[in-house]
């Protein structure tokens, strides 16, 4: 499966290599923080955190009592994950949440 080119561009593909040069934790911490507020940051992270929790079938009140998500965003992220471009699924197996996808 492959991702929507509408979301490719010159800047886009920039914004994604100087990510992909980001060595350690603290470096991503310093990029990020720059770059996206803190909210945003935060809102990211718990959407990968909400996937986590729909992978390991938790239930949408489950999830929204966890992580304080609303369900219209565990449910974007369910149809993400399963209509999606695999985004998800490719980051949880690399991070060990899932074996295959």
């Amino acid at each position: 499966m492959t991702y929507n080119p509408r979301i490719k561009s010159k800047q886009v593909d920039e914004l994604f290599e100087a990510i992909l040069k980001l060595e350690t934790m603290e470096e991503c911490y310093r990029f990020f923080e720059d770059i996206c507020t803190i909210k945003e940051v935060q809102s990211i992270a718990q959407r990968l955190e909400v996937a986590k929790l729909l992978k390991a079938n938790k239930t949408y009140n489950e999830i929204e009592e966890q992580t304080g998500a609303s369900t219209a965003t565990i449910s974007r992220i369910s149809r993400a994950l399963n209509f999606g471009v695999d985004g998800y699924n490719l980051v949880l197996k690399k991070i060990g949440v899932i074996d295959k996808y």
